[in-house]
């Protein structure tokens, strides 16, 4: 067994802070206080930004706020050295802001360290509204989910379950064999609890979908885009479920690689994601979008047959192709000159429940390039919104009833060597404890070449999983 020092999981929120271990929801002022006792050792700064212009600086037991404090990156950094000073009380210091920080926080965790401090970075996480701060953007649709745009935490326990063996990572390991000893008595209920199968409502009923593609390729024929991925709701009011039992029967269902269960507080997310939004190996970046959908076949031949039309359908090859193309220049932005290359073109592969086809970008990265600068040159990623990408989000702002939230934004984790792997958020569905609101997106690609009627078939073939997974 060994310790972590930085290990950070990153998921998509909206507008709060959270810590994992809170049993409410926290003020700012909570959270850089350390709110819950022995959450955070003794001798340690906190560093906090509110929305109003404020900067929190805790230094142990005592708060100082500094107020009329713009969120401005050169006068950030001057207080803060001007504040932070070495000494032989303070060895920590943790660093909490909202997602208006993101691109500069890597940059006060580096002067810190300098001063030789160990520093806990507790914030970051992706939703999909996280594009209105990377670009000029607003959001009209409904929100029915009020999360953080980012969300980042550091787990005090992380169990690894490898083919042959099991790897414990925590922060005091003194607790590890009382863990293991409850993990092993556990007994997993087979059947649900408190589960009731919930009735579904559609955002869009098919008449109103068919009527906003007609708008869209309306958009595509006069070239203000070339494609678009428009996704609508299903939703359910007052649901009471079993989020575990979902899960569970979701990814029995799907089996897919990049899936997630996550819950935090009142949010829970069940997520069974084929999609990869980025990993990052060393200084080696890989982007696999997917574009294209088929249904298994009923018999092999008739699944080969399926396959096979799908990897020599026109419509499907250029939605793939198109974004392709865009991820390349999304990469080409921060990688090595000439070295961004596709790996696998279009290439079908079989899941439980479709066909996908997937293609494979690689580049490589400078040297000590920021976490950061690679998520604010690819996200939102270009499989969930079209292109040219701005334009196309301008028109999915326009068009679609609710926010996508955390649908379409990403889930995943930072290791201590700043490698990281995240998942594109789809064939996911969302509750909420405390409302009882439960939905799910579904969505596809248009393009000049779509048939409106198809288009919303795949749609309701996406979401026959989540449909499935509820009962």
């Amino acid at each position: 067994m060994k310790k972590i020092s930085s290990l950070l999981i990153l998921v998509a929120l909206l507008n709060c802070i959270y810590t994992q271990e809170a049993k409410k929801e926290l003020t700012l002022e909570d959270a850089v206080m350390g709110y819950y006792k022995g959450l955070y050792p003794k001798n340690m700064y906190g560093l906090s930004w509110t929305d109003n212009n404020q900067l929190y600086i805790r230094e142990n037991n005592n708060i100082n706020i500094y107020s009329n404090f713009s969120p401005n990156k050169k006068k950030t950094i001057s207080i803060i050295k001007d504040i932070i000073k070495p000494s032989s009380v303070f060895k920590i210091c943790r660093v909490a802001a909202k997602y208006n920080e993101i691109h500069y926080i890597p940059e006060i965790v580096k002067i810190l360290q300098d001063l030789g401090y160990n520093v806990i970075c507790n914030l970051m996480a992706i939703s999909k509204v996280l594009k209105n701060e990377i670009e000029d953007l607003n959001t009209t649709g409904k929100n029915n989910f009020h999360l953080p745009n980012l969300f980042f935490f550091q787990p005090k326990k992380i169990w690894i379950i490898h083919s042959d063996c099991i790897e414990a990572l925590y922060l005091n390991d003194v607790y590890v064999e009382e863990d293991w000893n409850n993990i092993n008595s556990f007994e997993l209920k087979s059947y649900p609890k408190n589960h009731l199968v919930p009735k579904l409502n559609e955002s869009l009923n098919k008449q109103e979908y068919l009527e906003k593609i007609s708008t869209i390729k309306k958009h595509i024929n006069r070239g203000d885009i070339y494609e678009l991925n428009y996704c609508f709701e299903w939703f359910s009011n007052n649901a009471q479920v079993d989020t575990l039992h979902i899960y569970k029967k979701l990814n029995m269902i799907s089996k897919s690689p990049m899936s997630a269960f996550f819950k935090n507080n009142n949010l829970h997310l069940m997520c069974s994601s084929p999609e990869r939004y980025l990993r990052k190996e060393n200084n080696k970046l890989i982007s696999q979008p997917i574009k294209g959908t088929s249904r298994r076949g009923f018999d092999v031949e008739s699944d080969l047959n399926l396959k096979r039309n799908l990897k020599s359908n026109p419509k499907e090859r250029s939605e793939n192709i198109m974004i392709v193309d865009l991820v390349r220049n999304d990469m080409s932005r921060f990688s090595k000159p000439g070295s961004v290359k596709v790996k696998e073109l279009c290439k079908v592969y079989p899941f439980k429940q479709v066909h996908q086809m997937i293609s494979t970008i690689e580049s490589e990265l400078e040297d000590n390039l920021k976490v950061s600068s690679i998520i604010n040159g690819t996200f939102p990623m270009g499989s969930m919104t079209g292109a040219p990408k701005v334009e196309a989000m301008k028109i999915i702002d326009k068009l679609e009833i609710s926010k996508r939230g955390l649908y379409s934004g990403a889930v995943g984790f930072i290791d201590s060597n700043k490698n990281f792997d995240f998942n594109v958020v789809i064939r996911s569905l969302i509750y909420d404890e405390k409302s009882k609101y439960l939905s799910f997106h579904v969505g596809s690609a248009i393009t000049s070449k779509s048939n409106p009627e198809e288009e919303y078939n795949e749609c309701l073939l996406k979401g026959r999983a989540m449909i499935l997974s509820l009962h």
